[in-house]
């Protein structure tokens, strides 16, 4: 019998899954269909108005009055970030410069160790390729722009040069060239450079192809040129006739709702005289619409020898087996898509059930209804194929031919594929994110190239095999090998830097770089706060705030959900129950405590009552817990969705909210952000990818369009209902997916039926998200493509916030509602953090005074600091930081003066004041002096006090649930006596004296003090409590009071 039922279950998928489109389902398009249907010629911003708006940047940071507030990177590290070169001189092999897709460049001299930021003041930090003009890595040419091609590769800024070891830099061209592949110094003259540029991703421009300079980039010639649709992706040189080059082209174009991956344009290029004229290359290679991104490499011992792997979009012949990697007798999708009706209803009830289970259709759904709605007509297996739909899976199950890898060893006169058997699961469809591929400097059989693993042939690529071990990321995009030694291997890839020196048989990873590239930011209600956030392709992480690159132990911060992190709630009564989502809507509930993960993403239905058209879920998809209720979240797909139940349930709260268009092969029309007015329940509103916002009052009830008199079809990047006015709406748009560089935001004070511009005064930057300050009306907070800006008006004017923070796109900010904190989430550089709760005070009429001490934090005390601390172990030493900030009308000298409760002054601190807010860090010390003086006093207090109880006249004692109470409050503010030591009689304190005392660095012992700002005969002050420490080690962080 069983051998019966294998046999009738191998007939049953006898219907192989290749090519052929099965009955019922639309051909795809071809790439000339594709490119006419979803491509049409457009352009974008022009590269001067670009150049404007970071030269506007610049004037703001440096005119900014709030020039004083300090962003730290708080992490985290331990997870890399995607990089997309690495390279080291020759001469120090140790020295190595990496490359990050967004996070600029980086140097390190003692084989990762430590890092250095090199490129943190320019105009972007996103970047395509480098390459050093000397051996001693002095002259370091950049080519700006990320090439992969991906959602978030950032448009560059053109060529930057450096001479002096990337301390100084300076724009050389190419500025409109956006992405830029590889950059190529002749050996035999450092001033003749070669650039591969790839133009303008979402639109079509001229400055494309291969470009040169011979006179160290004041000029370029534009050497290869193929259309404006068509860029140069690679491009590499003979080492022994450095006249000898070989290009890659690459035809691609992405729109919000397709990409197209491949085109007639893309090829193979050779010159013999240094650029001045190409011949195409044929000879075996393939050609055509299918042809996709091409990476080349040149083995340096015999340069006749070269590699082209090769991302080929062609589908597979008619009848060819997909390896699906599933036993036989089980149903997947592929399968389920050459059954009929008929064949469907001889599977068995189990095995249906699996299928059904497995690929998460409604729980509802079983086996036995199925079939019986199936026999009935009322479903049928189209509707199950339908239901199917998913862009992620898309993204791995497809029937083209995917990498390839050619050579030639005659100079790329005849090539030939290296491999009979397919390379799979390396490029899935995405090779376009791909493309690099290397030869050992001493063996030309000896080949290295990149996708999800890394694989290497030592056979000239007849076989391969992974190299992809414990700690090693997916997703490759560089490899250096020592051409000194070349088993020393640098690998960089989503996860950032793995070393191995054995051929890639083992490796070593460096996480020690804060390059995370955060999608989202959620902070929760912790003494001290915790951060958690989305991540591309490293999950959802979460860490402390108080995290400290370089010293902090990186485990700190710890991965809680996987993939492309996107979304993150933080439940409020709860912080470990947290709500994640990875790519395209994978959302779930955490619970950190127990263990648990449930998964919430709401489906469309399928019965035989009721078949709704799949969902659409934008990458990242928006979701949101009520501010009404913990219990009440809502979830965006092409619909708006609410749960009372924390998502395990879900209703439909609208129809469609888009247009619906035809789609592509990337999900489009779908909801992008979703906010709910903290002032009325039931008041929502919503945006989408199509630059359209709606709104309901009634819960869903009646959807009005409220897209008038916002910029057409460009992307809705945030929604925010103000915390103050029930009516009040903040809108912000990108048109990054357009190559269109404004900035865009909104207001509404009529619930969106009327909108007034706000981005007067901003640079020109894609804006990604707005925030108010929950407890300061007149604070606004806005993150851009190149930083953050605030406006202390309300959106009158703007300021630039730059102090700490390099030029990195910040895609999330909250504002800590206690703290004031503002946390960014940077898409290159991890999280940073700046106190900028001193900013709720500065309102219109305090800045209107000459001078305004600001509150102040308290902080914790230590009456021990100082002591048991080992005289060379000091790498976990960690002084103290106060942060005493103040508003000045003018420039001058001031005099920061810290007093007890007794009038006693403890520290003196001498300070310049700017126009505008300045901060003092002050560490808590004292000065030996002063503090010995307010000692005297403190004890001479005490003395008296301790008299009169001796006396009878003390104050009666409290009832001991009281005295309870308040011992906290009391030991924080009383006033200091002897750096909180007891009370001792003249022997005892002989006795007990510690001799090295006048030579201890002294500090403020816990107490209630009065921080006094004064100038040009002007003062004012600032109360700062320091408490002493809680049995567990930790102190409260709060707002001092006037």
């Amino acid at each position: 019998m069983a051998r019966f039922l294998v046999a009738l279950l191998a007939a049953v998928f006898s219907v192989l899954a290749s090519a052929e489109t099965p009955p019922g389902e639309t051909p795809p398009l071809t790439k000339t269909q594709e490119r006419e249907k979803f491509h049409p010629r457009t352009l974008g911003m022009d590269a001067p108005l670009r150049r404007a708006g970071f030269a506007r940047r610049q004037e703001m940071e440096k005119s900014s009055p709030l020039a004083a507030l300090r962003f730290r990177s708080v992490g985290p590290e331990i997870q890399g970030g995607r990089v997309v070169d690495v390279q080291a001189s020759a001469s120090h092999p140790d020295a190595l410069l990496v490359a990050f897709a967004s996070g600029g460049l980086w140097r390190t001299g003692n084989r990762g160790g430590s890092w250095t930021p090199l490129f943190d003041a320019e105009s972007t930090l996103t970047l395509g390729a480098f390459a050093l003009g000397d051996g001693e890595g002095q002259t370091i040419w950049v080519g700006t722009g990320e090439a992969n091609s991906s959602r978030t590769s950032y448009a560059g800024t053109g060529v930057f040069k450096s001479e002096d070891g990337g301390r100084t830099w300076r724009n050389v061209g190419l500025t409109d060239s956006h992405h830029i592949g590889r950059v190529l110094v002749d050996p035999r003259d450092p001033r003749t450079v070669y650039v591969a540029a790839m133009g303008h991703l979402y639109t079509e421009n001229p400055e494309r192809g291969v470009y040169k300079t011979t006179d160290g980039g004041d000029t370029w010639t534009r050497a290869l040129f193929v259309d404006e649709r068509t860029g140069a992706i690679d491009l590499v040189q003979d080492p022994k006739r450095p006249d000898v080059l070989y290009a890659a082209t690459w035809e691609r174009a992405r729109a919000p709702w397709n990409f197209l991956e491949s085109g007639p344009g893309s090829g193979v290029w050779k010159s013999t005289d240094a650029g001045r004229t190409w011949r195409r290359l044929g000879g075996g290679l393939p050609a055509g619409d299918t042809v996709g991104r091409i990476g080349l490499a040149v083995a340096a011992s015999r340069p006749s020898t070269l590699y082209a792997v090769v991302d080929n979009q062609a589908r597979r012949p008619a009848g060819e087996v997909f390896d699906e990697d599933t036993p036989p007798g089980e149903l997947t999708p592929r399968r389920l898509r050459g059954l009929d009706d008929a064949a469907f209803l001889r599977l068995d009830d189990a095995l249906v059930d699996r299928f059904l289970r497995r690929y998460d259709y409604p729980k509802a759904l079983k086996a036995a209804g199925l079939k019986r709605d199936m026999r009935a007509g009322k479903t049928r297996v189209a509707d199950l194929v339908a239901y199917l739909k998913d862009a992620n899976r898309d993204l791995f199950e497809n029937d083209i031919v995917q990498a390839e890898v050619y050579r030639t060893d005659d100079g790329g006169e005849t090539w030939r594929r290296t491999h009979e058997k397919r390379i799979e699961k390396v490029f899935y469809s995405y090779g376009y994110y791909f493309g690099r591929i290397t030869v050992d400097p001493e063996d030309p059989e000896h080949v290295y190239f990149g996708g999800v693993p890394m694989l290497a042939s030592t056979d000239g690529g007849r076989t391969w095999k992974g190299l992809d071990l414990r700690g090693v990321h997916g997703d490759h995009h560089a490899l250096w090998i020592d051409p000194a030694h070349p088993a020393h291997l640098v690998l960089g890839n989503d996860g950032g830097l793995n070393v191995s020196y054995d051929h890639g048989q083992s490796w070593s990873k460096l996480n020690n770089l804060p390059v995370g590239q955060f999608t989202s930011v959620a902070v929760d209600a912790g003494r001290p706060y915790n951060i958690v956030g989305g991540l591309q392709d490293n999950g959802v992480m979460r860490g402390p705030s108080t995290y400290k690159p370089g010293k902090s132990d990186p485990a700190a911060w710890r991965e809680v959900y996987g993939g492309d992190g996107g979304t993150v709630v933080i439940d409020p009564k709860d912080p470990n129950v947290i709500y994640a989502a990875s790519q395209f809507g994978n959302a779930a509930r955490l619970d950190l405590k127990a263990g648990r993960r449930e998964k919430i993403r709401p489906r469309p239905e399928l019965s035989a009552a009721k078949k709704e058209k799949p969902l659409r879920y934008n990458w990242i998809t928006p979701f949101l817990l009520s501010p009404h209720s913990r219990e009440i979240l809502y979830f965006g797909a092409n619909r708006l969705y609410r749960s009372f139940d924390r998502g395990e349930t879900w209703t439909a709260l609208s129809d469609d909210l888009t247009s619906d268009r035809e789609q592509g092969d990337v999900p489009f029309g779908t909801l992008t952000t979703i906010a709910e007015s903290p002032k009325r329940f039931g008041l929502v509103w919503v945006g989408t990818d199509e630059g359209k916002v709606w709104g309901t009052r009634d819960g869903g009830g009646t959807w009005t369009d409220l897209s008038a008199g916002l910029a057409s079809d460009r992307w809705i990047t945030r929604v925010v209902a103000s915390a103050f006015d029930e009516g009040t709406v903040y809108v912000t748009q990108s048109g990054y997916r357009n190559d269109d560089f404004a900035a865009y935001l909104f207001r509404s004070t009529d619930y969106g039926h009327t909108w007034e511009p706000l981005a007067g005064g901003l640079p020109a930057e894609p804006v990604n998200v707005v925030r108010e300050d929950p407890k300061a009306r007149h604070l606004l907070y806005v993150g851009t493509d190149c930083g953050v800006l605030v406006s202390l008006d309300r959106g009158k004017s703007w300021t630039a916030l730059a102090g700490g923070l390099p030029h990195v796109a910040v895609q999330d900010l909250a504002v800590h509602p206690r703290d004031g904190d503002l946390v960014l989430a940077t898409h290159g550089r991890s999280v940073y953090v700046a106190d900028a709760a001193p900013l709720r005070k500065l309102t219109d009429e305090a800045m209107a005074k000459p001078l305004v001490a600001l509150p102040i934090k308290s902080v914790q005390g230590d009456p021990g600091r100082g002591y048991g601390e080992h005289p060379y172990l000091t790498w976990f030493r960690d002084e103290p930081i106060v942060r005493v900030a103040y508003w000045s009308g003018g420039a001058g000298a001031v005099t920061v003066t810290i007093k007890d409760q007794n009038g006693s002054a403890w520290k003196q601190i001498a300070d310049t004041a700017q126009r505008g807010l300045n901060v003092v860090e002050y560490d808590l010390s004292a000065d030996p002096k002063l503090a010995d003086a307010a000692e005297a006093v403190a004890r001479a207090k005490a003395l008296e006090e301790k008299a009169r109880a001796a006396k009878g006249r003390a104050e009666p004692k409290p009832p001991a649930e009281e005295e309870e109470e308040d011992a906290e409050e009391e030991a924080a503010v009383k006033p200091p006596a002897t750096s909180g030591k007891p009370l001792l009689d003249a022997d005892l304190q002989q006795l007990l004296a510690d001799p090295l005392h006048a030579s201890r660095k002294r500090y403020l012992p816990p107490g209630r003090y009065s921080v006094e700002i004064a100038s040009g005969g002007r003062a004012d002050k600032t109360a700062l409590v320091v408490k002493p420490p809680k049995d567990d080690g930790s102190a409260a962080e709060e707002e001092s009071g006037r």
